[in-house]
């Protein structure tokens, strides 16, 4: 399997190099240049571990690691969840909540990062190299990917949030890492601000290729391959067609369940689900993709205008034409917005969730069901009430609630949302490093602190 650039103008890689290439040369996002079509093994696959799955469909992307090396991350990955499962689903009410947070930082993050930081160490162990990962983080994935890599000698990491714009405990899971490797950067800005100056930062070829620069961000390919896994191991236990409920604010997530729909897992609806920060809702219900103001709500991980791994469904979109997608990207840069022509995906359906009904639905599914949602997991689930009324729907459960007790707190009025790991962050020393929204800010702390060739 060879991997492209959406842009076009990056010669094909090989699953190594696009593994530590993260952002392709060109600008664009690394994508296979071909889907598999496994229709013939959904049987077969039906009654696999979430590991066996994860073999067998990891294994279609990634053809030059031995299969036998490849088994043996992804065991060690998954090693560090806490449910023999690795993502459960539960019955709540009408809806079946597949869990996603089981892993070491509460998060559907770790799902993808645990394997990605096992695949970058095996890489860079083969080839005698050193990496400085850099990310952008609305709440989740830093902390997933510090958790990934944390204690690596061969690799440091940079990750960029938003200050004061994620939940207190996802800072404290990214300030309390005292692993010398670590560097938690907090940025004056917003989300949008902290990807847009990664992407910068990548778009510079000469400190790429002089510090070794990597992304974890979704823009990595293997996060939207590990993430399909979990579409497979909950649908193939249902014999109905598949409705899938995914709270999106970056499209990562929901664009893995696309592309197990197009490898042919048998799915008749996506519902995409955003909160007041509507530009992808807006996009799957107008054809138009207009960039916004970002709205602080109770669902901080969807904070998000600029939606990255939307360029690959664009690619797609534009039947896979690299020029015609470029055309698009600098119209968007330029103007703030672009229209799309012909109809959209009918897989997709969305809507908008306000935090109001966010807190209404944990409310509401606490009183009737005992079972506490996290906000994002909530719009989720007000969506597919909306969307769905009646018909079978999966939830994607994105995070557990302890990570936003806020939000629980005021929408149940108790004080319910706890987990032994984020209780034991409370009076830990932090660390971060405060810096301007600037790209020669970042890039210079980079080349200070980070690991040289």
């Amino acid at each position: 399997m060879r991997y492209v650039s959406t842009r076009g103008q990056t010669p094909p890689l090989s699953f190594q190099d696009a593994v530590l290439t993260g952002l392709a040369p060109d600008g664009g996002l690394l994508v296979p240049e071909s889907i598999p079509d496994v229709r013939g093994e959904l049987e077969r696959w039906r009654t696999l571990s979430f590991q066996e799955l994860a073999l067998e469909i990891v294994s279609l992307f990634c053809d030059d690691i031995p299969r036998e090396d490849l088994a043996r991350l992804i065991e060690r990955a998954y090693a560090s969840f806490d449910h023999p499962a690795v993502t459960p689903m539960v019955d709540v009410g009408e809806r079946q909540i597949l869990e996603l947070w089981h892993g070491p930082t509460l998060a559907f993050k770790d799902v993808a990062l645990q394997l990605l930081g096992h695949l970058f160490e095996y890489i860079l162990e083969a080839r005698g190299q050193s990496m400085n990962i850099l990310g952008a983080t609305s709440g989740d994935t830093g902390s997933a990917a510090i958790a990934g890599v944390r204690g690596h000698h061969n690799i440091h990491i940079f990750i960029m949030f938003p200050r004061g714009r994620t939940s207190r405990v996802q800072e404290l899971q990214m300030t309390t890492v005292a692993d010398a490797n670590v560097h938690a950067l907090s940025i004056d800005g917003s989300f949008d601000d902290c990807q847009a100056l990664m992407k910068s930062t990548f778009v510079d070829l000469d400190l790429k290729s002089s510090m070794r620069l990597g992304a974890v961000n979704s823009v990595n390919w293997a996060r939207v391959m590990a993430q399909i896994v979990y579409y497979f191991h909950a649908g193939l236990r249902q014999r109905a067609p598949l409705t899938f409920s995914v709270p999106t604010g970056n499209f990562g997530d929901i664009f893995a369940g696309w592309l197990a729909a197009r490898m042919g897992l048998p799915v008749e609806r996506l519902l995409l689900a955003t909160n007041e920060n509507d530009i992808l809702s807006v996009f799957f219900n107008t054809g138009v993709y207009r960039r916004g103001e970002v709205h602080q709500t109770v669902s901080p991980s969807m904070d998000i205008q600029v939606a990255s791994n939307f360029e690959r469904f664009l690619y797609y979109h534009c039947g896979e034409d690299a020029s015609r997608l470029v055309s698009l990207m600098a119209e968007f840069s330029a103007k703030g917005e672009i229209r799309t022509e012909g109809p959209l995906d009918p897989l997709i359906r969305a809507r908008s969730v306000d935090t109001r009904t966010t807190l209404a639905t944990i409310r509401d599914t606490w009183q009737e069901h005992g079972y506490l949602l996290d906000p994002h997991t909530a719009v989720g689930v007000a969506a597919a009430e909306t969307l769905a009324p009646g018909r079978l729907v999966i939830c994607l459960a994105t995070a557990h609630p302890a990570k936003f007790p806020e939000a629980v707190q005021d929408a149940i009025g108790e004080d319910l949302a706890h987990h032994p790991a984020v209780d034991a962050l409370i009076g830990k020393p932090v660390r971060s490093v405060e810096l301007p929204a600037d790209l020669d800010a970042v890039k210079q702390f980079i080349r200070e602190h980070g690991l040289t060739t």
